[in-house]
């Protein structure tokens, strides 16, 4: 009896323990800017799971997760690098690393997390275990002259690409050896590359400039053949606008061979030939587009806008190339992210202190749920890398 009373206990931990334990793959993470802190979520029954204190000035927070997709890595406004555990809803880790930092990327191996620094200018990248220093590489484009660096990201093998603001460089950093980064440096790319992006493929770098009419590109398969200047001189007709917020181009839509991506101060959406990358359209839309964003399927593409325009989200359709919806969120619309599949979106809404989710099929409202001040949205099998 007493040997089968402590199997059945046994049995009842073993369940119990069970119950408790969940995946990953419905998680996320929500930037409450004003509040330094961040959500949990979950977008099975789009839920808040935690709240998680004490991560510093989260003004234009990004994230990137491990690669278990277990731990999420937040790059603050202050500099600090936290690695925080989302099934536990804690942070691990955190350090200050540089006076000011503004995202960061994680390597192809997961083992490490490149930190992109506007002061002082460079990249610092770190073990992801331990969130130990393993390089620092400042970003010096001129004898004593550090530059920002921006458009952070991965790439395969290894390998971290950025872009230096002030130096109009682009460069390319192989990482296989900890102890010796390789780095190729690129000059005279265009003038101020103010953000980059990666395509979906890992071939191609992309830095947009602010400078500028015009993109710099990078083919990585190719990194001998240097960077080549695309889309030049796509807005030389259009009369030139205040440019309230800088477009995000990680947020740039690839569905099919074609781009989606947002024009800098115009009211316009670019369509791009992939492969060519010459310009093939155009769409007009409500504002001055930040995010354009396609759904999974690339069956859509979902663009939010800078102020004064940023109450708004327009909804076009990739085949007819028509907008086929505007809604209305609510105040300052930061950012968009699709479930992994695609059939639901939550839109940040920071003045409202509210995420809105939407039914992607038939374009309604589904769901509020409270946040204070939220921006930066982020799944983990969509793992994007931007920032607000």
């Amino acid at each position: 009896m007493k040997r089968a009373a402590v199997l059945a206990l046994g049995l009842l931990l073993a369940v119990t323990a069970y119950a408790a334990l969940r995946g990953t793959g419905d998680l996320g993470v929500v930037v409450e800017r004003a509040s330094g802190q961040l959500l949990v979520v979950e977008h099975s029954n789009d839920t808040r799971l935690a709240q998680i204190d004490g991560l510093g000035d989260l003004s234009h927070a990004s994230v990137v997760f491990s690669r278990d997709q277990r731990f999420v890595y937040v790059f603050g406004r202050d500099g600090g690098l936290t690695k925080v555990d989302i099934l536990e809803g804690r942070i691990v880790k955190r350090i200050i690393q540089s006076g000011n930092s503004i995202g960061g990327a994680i390597s192809q191996d997961g083992r490490l997390v490149a930190v992109s620094n506007y002061e002082p200018g460079g990249v610092r990248i770190f073990a992801a275990e331990t969130l130990e220093l393993v390089a620092d590489i400042p970003a010096e484009y001129a004898p004593g002259k550090l530059s920002k660096t921006v458009g952070l990201v991965d790439a395969p093998g290894n390998r971290f690409v950025f872009s230096l603001y002030e130096g109009n460089q682009i460069w390319l950093v192989d990482m296989n050896d900890v102890k010796r980064p390789v780095i190729q440096r690129f000059e005279a790319v265009g003038k101020a590359p103010y953000d980059a992006l990666i395509t979906p493929d890992g071939r191609y770098y992309i830095a947009g400039l602010f400078g500028e009419d015009g993109l710099a590109l990078l083919d990585l398969w190719h990194p001998e053949q240097g960077v080549r200047k695309i889309l030049k001189g796509y807005g030389a007709h259009d009369e030139k606008l205040p440019v309230y917020k800088m477009p995000h181009l990680e947020g740039w839509a690839v569905a099919g061979d074609h781009a989606f991506l947002p024009a800098v101060g115009r009211h316009k959406v670019l369509v791009v030939k992939t492969g060519s990358w010459q310009q093939v359209g155009e769409i007009a839309v409500h504002g001055q587009p930040v995010f354009v964003m396609a759904r999974p399927d690339g069956r859509q593409v979902w663009v939010n806008f800078a102020f004064p325009d940023n109450d708004r989200v327009q909804v076009i359709d990739v085949e007819s190339r028509a907008i086929v919806k505007t809604l209305a969120p609510g105040k300052a619309v930061l950012h968009m992210e699709f479930t992994p599949r695609g059939e639901k979106v939550w839109v940040s809404v920071r003045d409202d202190n509210r995420i809105e989710v939407y039914d992607t099929e038939r374009l309604e409202k589904l769901k509020t749920l409270p946040a204070a001040s939220p921006s930066g949205i982020f799944f983990t099998d969509r793992a994007h890398r931007t920032g607000l």
